[in-house]
């Protein structure tokens, strides 16, 4: 379905727009619920709308008379941000279905003829088409691509490096992180500052992003990992939480209780004091913690990469039970692709590489093959639901786990004694 912005009203000469308030109320969006139970997010017209025009605009370039895909569903923050094309004279495109039916190279050379000029996607869907040894420009020439937006996950060094070579080297690849929360960008792109891989460039327009360590102190310019914070407030912070309380109880403690009257958005970060570019390490709430060492879990998927042929899919987390664990062990799960298999040879090689990109200390303490690994209807993977289940939590996966049965598969790693003490019969 493809929508242009110059469509006009015909035959409604009694139609009349109500002039609202800035704040008014537009649309309640729901939270991935990759970190617990969706959060109900009452949204104003005049801070999304200021705020994803400004995004796609400045940060990612768009213009008047381009046209603009990003593969969404509804429910996504990426269907508002998309609509906002509109505001620009873009030319957006929806598109109903799957990438891969009736397959790859169709979706792709899909892409290719529509001169898609902005294309929005996401980490998992770069790697599944490296994975599948496709070249996407021997599918279409993608001549009018001129930006790549990717958000969603950690975009790791491998997967940037590859897509930049793999949709022609003269698009600007925009690595970019904000959240449903606030339905905008925290950091993002600038059209006009060099591309560093594997890191996001720079903070968004007007967002007052830092980087904090556990006391509240800004730790950007150290080279040391910490809280993604907002210091200043902007147009796009949520009206409420519907249902909340009058004096909105619930929406504070949520964002701002870790660092009194400082917005915590709740993603691992580190800047670089070279580039002054950012990396995303993964969640805050799921940063390991062995032995006192803390580092994200996207640190780790950046290593697995080297394994893309064999590994389709990976979830890293840490388990650490009440009254049995002192410290908390990494666990690393991986989902072959077929025909391959998890063996004591791959397994070698996977520790082997971790230990030479990280430390010894980075190593997983056990890495196992399981059938599937949970994602949200928008494609996360879902870690803190199975680091709280391998942990000793009963959970009853929300509507937002598009693969629920798959939770079941992490509750017998529990007795993690009992399962090696197996293995090694």
């Amino acid at each position: 379905m493809l929508v242009n912005p110059s469509l006009e009203l015909r035959g409604r000469s009694g139609c009349r727009f109500e002039q609202l308030p800035f704040s008014q109320p537009l649309f309640i969006l729901y939270s991935s619920g990759t970190s617990g139970p969706p959060k109900c997010i009452v949204h104003s017209a005049g801070g999304v709308l200021m705020q994803t025009k400004k995004d796609l605009v400045c940060g990612m370039d768009l213009k008047e008379g381009d046209t603009y895909f990003q593969y969404t569903t509804t429910g996504w923050m990426m269907w508002t941000f998309m609509l906002a094309g509109l505001s620009a004279g873009a030319r957006i495109i929806l598109y109903d279905g799957s990438p891969f039916h009736p397959d790859l190279p169709t979706y792709l050379k899909f892409i290719g003829d529509q001169n898609v000029s902005l294309l929005g996607t996401s980490p998992r869907f770069l790697a599944e088409i490296q994975g599948r040894g496709l070249n996407p420009l021997d599918i279409a020439s993608f001549e009018a691509l001129r930006t790549m937006a990717v958000t969603g996950a950690v975009l790791t060094p491998p997967v940037f490096e590859w897509a930049f070579n793999a949709f022609g080297r003269n698009i600007h690849l925009v690595s970019t992180s904000g959240g449903t929360d606030i339905c905008c960008a925290l950091v993002s792109g600038v059209p006009s500052l060099p591309v560093y891989v594997g890191e996001i460039q720079h903070k968004s327009l007007g967002m007052a992003s830092e980087v904090f360590d556990p006391l509240g102190k800004n730790i950007e310019h150290t080279g040391e990992p910490g809280e993604l914070v907002c210091t200043k407030p902007h147009p796009s912070l949520p009206v409420r939480f519907w249902g909340d309380t009058a004096d909105g109880k619930k929406l504070r403690e949520t964002y701002f209780s870790f660092f009194p009257g400082i917005w915590r958005q709740g993603d691992f970060m580190v800047v670089n004091p070279a580039t002054k570019g950012i990396m995303i390490l993964g969640r805050s709430d799921g940063v390991l913690n062995p032995s006192g060492v803390r580092f994200g879990s996207g640190e780790i998927y950046t290593v697995l990469e080297q394994f893309s042929d064999l590994v389709d899919d990976s979830l890293c987390i840490g388990q650490r039970r009440p009254n049995l664990d002192k410290d908390e062990r990494v666990l690393l799960f991986v989902k072959m692709r077929d025909p391959h298999k998890l063996t004591k040879e791959l397994e070698s090689r996977i520790k082997d590489a971790i230990k030479k990109a990280l430390s010894a200390r980075h190593v997983p303490s056990y890495i196992f093959e399981v059938e599937d690994i949970p994602y949200t209807v928008n494609g996360k993977k879902i870690e803190i639901a199975v680091k709280q289940i391998v942990s000793g939590s009963n959970l009853t996966p929300s509507g937002t786990v598009a693969n629920p049965e798959s939770l079941k598969l992490y509750y017998k790693y529990r007795d993690i004694e009992a399962l090696t003490t197996k293995a090694r019969l």
